[in-house]
């Protein structure tokens, strides 16, 4: 998956999207924690949203599906994906209530396991009993009143331990995690299983699925080839697929569309990709699958996030370079940079220290190989390790991958997403806290992974897990406690 994995959770009956995208305590500023129950509420969706939060947050799986049979019945088939997304993030406490009509609410609420804050929005129905339609979670800027304080270096890797720990005692956190300071590791540790059935540990050594970050990849591969002369920004990807199939698409779609989601060449996830999972084993065979369709929308015209435009971009890495995609990036990235636990193997090739993905159905582990593509692409997929993404980091902000120009045409925002940060070519620019860093995420179910880069302060956060979860979160919440940045 993507940066969408940022989205804390969209509660309709249609899906739950958990956090990518994107705590035992550290010091922080205190936060309220209202009681639910104890507010007289006029309004019926605001009523109804705080009788759910208490549902929700109790964890009674029949009082729950009793609730959502009475109140929100639309939900009660995603009740497996309800008590899975508790787990994940401890539940929720309600911090401020920011606008209200009769069928609406709009609300600030912090998750308790890693004090992310989000912005929930709830719709009822306009007549009584004012059931609700849907509550809608994404993750939302800080407020002031909850902000968390820095930590000193010093402080820091106790604090990270600790939460990581709780999290992990938890069933939050199955992973690994590195934190460095220009190339010095401050803090490291692994926890879990990598392998349930047979009780193999997780290490800093164990290779994770990395799902999305591989766009980081892509995208190095591609602005590698530009700082070379033989691809061209501007240039339609008809200019290097001269066979592509819609005319529309190879004339109109640019690469700098493809790098940026904004070429409305739609995603490769849904019926057809579920029919032929293991067919599909080479990104040419994604092109005969995906090629004859149309535009979602005018090139340029807005951001939407496209897997399809960056598997494309690994079709053009081969058809420039003459070599495979995974060979490439093997001999320009991975090796350029010491990255010796990272590959792109086949599903069903043996990778040794390969954890095995995990996902919860109805309460218990299970693992994730139905769900697995036959190999990853350029658009996400792969293997890597938390030491490897510090090399990845290291090589690129030394220029060992890339110039000084191109590394910061490559990793400098360039489109705004609609989630407080902007969209460079494979990477996510962010100023949280009015400090700079990039970066990208990964999930999908038995996977999750997050990289955050600091260029001025030299720190590098890495996580990843074989579950759908944890790694974003340890990642944005070691971030916002980074020691603060000399001024």
């Amino acid at each position: 998956m993507s940066i969408r994995t940022r989205f804390l959770a969209v509660l309709t009956a249609a899906l739950v999207v958990p956090a990518a995208v994107g705590h035992a305590m550290a010091p922080q500023a205190a936060a309220t924690k209202p009681t639910l129950v104890a507010q007289a509420v006029q309004s019926p969706a605001e009523r109804q949203f705080r009788a759910w939060l208490n549902a929700f947050n109790a964890g009674d799986r029949a009082k729950y599906e009793a609730f959502l049979r009475e109140r929100f019945p639309s939900r009660v088939a995603r009740l497996d994906g309800d008590m899975d997304f508790l787990l994940r993030t401890g539940g929720f406490e309600l911090q401020k209530v920011e606008a209200v009509t009769a069928t609406s609410v709009t609300c600030l609420v912090q998750e308790r396991a890693w004090e992310q804050v989000a912005r929930a929005v709830v719709e009822v129905e306009p007549a009584p009993p004012h059931r609700i339609v849907q509550i809608g979670l994404n993750l939302a800027p800080r407020p002031a009143e909850l902000a968390v304080r820095r930590l000193s270096e010093a402080d820091l890797a106790s604090a990270v331990r600790a939460k990581v720990g709780a999290q992990a005692a938890g069933g939050r956190f199955q992973g690994a995690v590195l934190v460095a300071r220009d190339g010095r590791v401050i803090y490291s540790e692994a926890k879990g299983l990598a392998d349930r059935e047979h009780g193999t540990p997780n290490t800093l050594e164990t290779r994770f699925r990395m799902g999305s970050m591989n766009k980081m990849f892509t995208a190095t591969a591609i602005l590698q080839l530009v700082q070379a002369g033989k691809v061209k920004l501007d240039a339609p990807l008809g200019t290097y697929l001269t066979d592509y199939p819609n005319r529309d698409v190879a004339t109109k779609v640019t690469i700098h569309h493809l790098l940026t989601h904004t070429g409305g060449t739609g995603d490769i996830f849904g019926p057809e990709f579920s029919a032929r999972r293991l067919e599909l084993r080479t990104l040419n065979d994604y092109v005969k699958l995906y090629g004859a369709r149309g535009l979602e929308f005018e090139p340029g015209s807005k951001w939407a996030y496209s897997n399809y435009g960056f598997l494309l971009l690994g079709v053009i890495v081969e058809r420039v370079s003459g070599q495979s995609y995974y060979d490439y990036v093997r001999d320009h990235i991975f090796k350029p940079a010491g990255m010796t636990g990272s590959g792109s193997e086949p599903e069903d090739v043996a990778v040794g220290g390969r954890a095995k993905g995990y996902m919860q159905q109805k309460g218990a582990w299970v693992p994730n190989t139905d769900t697995l593509p036959y190999r990853g692409t350029s658009a996400g997929g792969g293997y890597t390790t938390v030491g490897d993404l510090l090399r990845f980091a290291t090589a690129l902000t030394g220029h060992g991958l890339l110039d000084a120009k191109h590394t910061a045409l490559l990793t400098t925002g360039k489109v705004d997403t609609g989630q407080g940060d902007k969209y460079a070519y494979g990477f996510v620019e962010s100023a949280g806290g009015g400090v700079r860093s990039f970066g990208h995420s990964g999930g999908a179910p038995g996977m999750n992974g997050d990289l955050r880069i600091f260029p001025d302060s030299g720190y590098v956060v890495a996580a990843l897990a074989n579950t759908g979860s944890g790694a974003s979160q340890v990642v944005s919440w070691v971030s916002e406690r980074l020691p603060a940045p000399p001024r």
